[in-house]
This record gives structure tokens, sequence and C-alpha cells, in this order.
């Protein structure tokens, strides 16, 4: 286990804000201005949000954060840094605990931790080029929200980094192991594509080879999880036969 974090990857910048309403706000707001890719780290999150515009609890000491990096690529391309970011946290994650075996990942982002979801991402494009990839985590404590379910099971309790594994950090300091993870993967993207993007997300994601609900916004669809395309869509075998899913929330019964 290794606590003290990589170097600061060369080129990338940070914005530390003791109070905003919300870290993917900002960095839209700054969007026109930015020349290097930024780190926007909100100390206090007041407005935060997720997927479908469902609001993010994000109580004091958890980790709300924002990368707003310009790029070129197409929308789909863009769209396949949801799972770069996604293997950055597990990468620094189980550098801060060497707990390899408690994390996995939900498709098509979340981090679970025993089961539990710790952590979520939100992609938004910023206009002039800029994509904002927006990550918080529950380093202290979980929210007391609801969890996601579904009327047929398959609740996601949130939890916190803190209360599972006794690990604290603070969110400077996560920041510190999280950065340089995004770059590691980014690299790898940018030089070889998305085929060992999507080799590494499948040998740590969960529940692959078994049933699952996707349920999209229009339909929900039974089937068991056979693996994930090279655009990043997830495949159900189903009864009548395989179906891409390009976005859905997932549950398993």
């Amino acid at each position: 286990m290794s606590t003290k974090p990589p170097a600061w990857p060369q080129g990338y910048q940070r914005v530390v804000l003791s109070e905003v309403d919300s870290t993917n706000a900002e960095a839209l707001r700054q969007a026109s201005t930015l020349t290097d890719p930024t780190w926007f780290l909100g100390l206090r999150q007041t407005a935060g949000r997720g997927r479908r515009g469902r609001a993010w609890s994000d109580p004091e000491g958890n980790f709300s954060a924002t990368l707003a990096i310009r790029l070129t690529d197409p929308p789909a391309q863009l769209a396949l840094r949801s799972f770069v970011a996604a293997l950055a946290l597990h990468e620094a994650l189980v550098g801060l605990t060497g707990l390899d075996s408690a994390f996995a990942l939900k498709w098509p982002n979340d981090v679970l931790l025993n089961g539990g979801k710790l952590s979520g991402i939100l992609l938004e494009g910023a206009g002039q080029g800029v994509l904002a990839i927006g990550i918080g985590v529950n380093l202290r404590q979980h929210p007391e929200t609801q969890p996601e379910t579904h009327p047929d099971g398959g609740a996601f309790l949130p939890v916190s980094l803190r209360e599972e594994t006794g690990v604290s950090v603070s969110p400077e300091d996560f920041l510190n192991h999280l950065a340089p993870a995004f770059v590691h993967w980014e690299e790898r993207l940018v030089t070889y594509g998305f085929e060992p993007i999507r080799a590494a997300f499948l040998s740590r994601v969960a529940r692959l080879g078994e049933p699952l609900i996707a349920r999209t916004q229009h339909d929900q669809i039974h089937g068991v999880f056979k693996t994930i395309d090279d655009a990043g869509a997830l495949l159900l075998d189903t009864k009548a036969g395989t179906v891409a899913v390009p976005a859905a929330d997932i549950f398993f019964p």
C-alpha cells in the first residue's frame, strides 16, 4: 500500500475553493478562459448534482471536484472519459487503502466499496471544446439519502471510505492521488484507444456474467451482463438475444 502520492501531473492546474455551488458549474463558468487542464476542488459544495439532474448530497469532508479539460474528440469519444475517470478512482482508492478486492466498478462509472455506492461521476460539455468531468467520493461520511432502488430489488446503499475501511484522507490529499491516476489512464486511451481501457474496466467491474436490470428513460431490460462493447455500451444476453444499452441505471436483482 502506498500513501505517498505520485508527483502532480505536469501541465495540469488546480483551483481549491473553500465553498462553491457546484464544481461542475464552476468549470462551465470558467471554460472559455482555460488554457490548461484544470481541477476545481470544492471543500464545501452547496448544490452538487449527479446524473439525470439528481441532487448529490455532499457532507463536509467528502470529495467534490471537477476536471475541466479541452478536447477535440467527437462526442462518442468524449463519453469514454467516464471509464477513464472510474479507473483512475479505483487506482487512487486501492493505492490509499491496499484493499483491491473491496472495490468494484459499477457500469457505467460508479465505484462500489463492499457493495455500497462510494463514488459517482458526471460528464458535461462546457462548450469551447471543454469537457467537465465531475467526481464525488464519500471520503468521510455517506449522505443521509435514500439509496438507488428498483422495484425488483438491488439497492445501492451509500457508504463512506472512513466508515468502511478506517482510512481517513482529506479532499486535498485525495486529489493528489487522483490527478496522476487520471493522467495515467487518459494517456492509455489517447495512445492505444479504448480497448485497454475496456479490458481494465471489465477486470474490475461488478457482476459480470450475472443477471441485472438496466433501466433507461423509456424502458427496462432484464438480462445477463455479457460484456461492454467497443463504444462502452452494456451488452446484455436477453430472451430476445443480445441487446446493447448505451446508457441506463443498472440494478442487481
